[in-house]
């Protein structure tokens, strides 16, 4: 089914206050966190179920930290959260990590700031003991695959986010992260589905490479069935018009995961992977949502059951709690200028300007207002 063309998509009013389940959406990657009290007659049920829905690792290598329950009022900005989404994959295929996000919450913890590490990004790799990874330059996204093995053939998620997660510090300069979540990107597709689908901008012709107009995969080419084609796919492809329409679930995340024919490759998606997050806020404030009792349930079971967290000490209802002041309105997406690396006709990967470096410093100073004043090129058009 395509997705229905609409005159503009549902907004909140400037003015009114969002639920605590639903501005946690835009902080986590849209992934609702807990209800706010007295949101529904039913919400401390639908709370206690969303809170058991979740599962909880240790993603920063620190278990030991972690064991001891912490207060809430001990979360206190400046914040940075670091989440990644996966594609599903059983635990004898190593994990890569297709969307990485760093999410910073000022001092005051009354805005946000999104931005995203492009997963082709050449880097250094830190050196990880647990896998006897000796360190080096590759692309980012294969951070969390070289930290995830835990033998026989076996590999875990949870512990390659730790080697990500090393990486991404020693790139951003960001000391320690307060909390983290890796996103099944099909449990995406499951919350944008329990909505009743999503209303979102598109703001450029894009082809899909993975499906057809029907929403099945595309067939491949006889010759690449080993996988060793760029493009091993052949007949129709769904497309996607310039304009606002109202997605389902498979549309919304097909459309976020294209990159190729795209003008700026992986640019381009990451930008629309962050439209993506605002418009899911959005969708979720939508009355048909917020009023009803049972739909509201099953987007937070499948929230839920689409996330692996990790709140240094902390559950998913104490950062609820500590974030109660954030509206979805308060987020601000931040693109990272970059370049492709092209050596004799061949792509190696992405490299970022050097301005990105003091953006980095204006995170770690929790300045970054102040330099996108100054660099107002570093905000994501919507």
């Amino acid at each position: 089914m395509v997705g229905d063309r609409v005159a503009k998509s549902a907004k909140p009013k400037s003015g009114r206050r969002a639920p605590l389940w639903a501005r946690l959406c835009a902080i986590f990657g849209c992934v609702l966190m807990v209800l706010s009290g007295g949101a529904l007659v039913t919400s401390q049920v639908l709370v206690a179920r969303y809170a058991n829905a979740v599962q909880t690792k240790d993603l920063f290598g620190n278990a030991a930290s972690g064991a001891t329950k912490q207060q809430v009022s001990d979360i206190k900005g400046p914040l940075n959260i670091l989440l990644v989404g996966i594609d599903p994959r059983n635990d004898t295929t190593a994990p890569l990590s297709d969307s990485i996000i760093v999410v910073h919450v000022p001092k005051g913890l009354k805005t946000a700031y999104l931005y995203s590490i492009p997963r082709d990004l050449r880097v250094e790799i830190p050196p990880f003991a647990k896998t006897k990874f000796g360190g080096g330059t590759a692309k980012i996204n294969a951070a969390m695959s070289y930290g995830s093995s835990i033998g026989g053939g076996k590999h875990d998620v949870a512990q390659g986010f730790d080697l990500l997660a090393k990486t991404v510090s020693k790139l951003t300069g960001i000391k320690k992260f307060d909390a983290g979540a890796i996103i099944n990107f099909n449990g995406f597709k499951d919350i944008v589905d329990a909505m009743d689908g999503v209303t979102m901008t598109i703001d450029q012709n894009v082809k899909s490479e993975h499906l057809q107009p029907n929403g099945k995969p595309r067939p491949r080419r006889p010759e690449c069935a080993s996988n060793n084609c760029e493009h091993p796919y052949i007949g129709p492809q769904k497309q996607y018009k310039k304009g606002t329409y109202h997605l389902e679930g498979w549309e919304a995340l097909d459309y976020v995961r294209q990159r190729y024919g795209l003008p700026r490759s992986d640019y381009d998606r990451q930008r629309h992977q962050q439209q993506f997050i605002k418009a899911m806020a959005s969708q979720a404030l939508s009355k048909n949502v917020v009023t009803n009792p049972v739909k509201l349930d099953k987007v937070l079971k499948a929230a839920g059951d689409a996330l692996i967290f990790d709140g240094n000490g902390h559950s998913v209802v104490d950062w609820g709690l500590a974030l109660k002041s954030l509206r979805a309105d308060d987020m601000t997406l931040v693109k990272l200028p970059g370049r492709s690396l092209i050596t004799n006709g061949r792509y190696q990967g992405e490299a970022l300007d050097s301005s990105a470096e003091d953006f980095f410093a204006s995170v770690q100073s929790d300045t970054i207002s102040t330099f996108l004043i100054d660099h107002p090129d570093f905000l994501q058009k919507l």
